[in-house]
């Protein structure tokens, strides 16, 4: 099982920390929600909870919860500009569909 970042997701990520002052790392997970089933979730974490796996990419922390880790296996998470959009993209290989306005998926 894996998780990884792109380099532009790391830097912004460690940007994200430093600027907060405090932080083990980045939690990555999805919830129901959306037209197509599932939403993602990122939030910082201070501590990770004893049943999370984190994984380690480019210096960050990615906390998964054992849920979430089913369905984000082998995701990149990572951080794009587009004109004067910017936000985090996630490469989610067990994707089968996705909504039209992008905010949910189904595996």
């Amino acid at each position: 099982m894996s998780i990884t970042l792109s380099d532009s997701a790391a830097s912004r990520v460690s940007a994200f920390l430093q600027n907060r002052g405090k932080g083990f790392g980045l939690r990555l997970g999805v919830r129901t929600s959306g037209c197509s089933g599932m939403a993602y979730v990122l939030e910082f974490v201070d501590e990770p909870d004893r049943e999370d796996t984190v994984f380690e990419d480019k210096g960050v922390k990615v906390v998964i919860d054992g849920k979430s880790l089913v369905y984000l296996d082998g995701t990149e998470l990572d951080f794009v500009k587009e004109g004067l959009n910017e936000g985090f993209k996630f490469i989610n290989p067990n994707v089968k569909d996705e909504c039209g306005c992008g905010e949910s998926f189904h595996v």
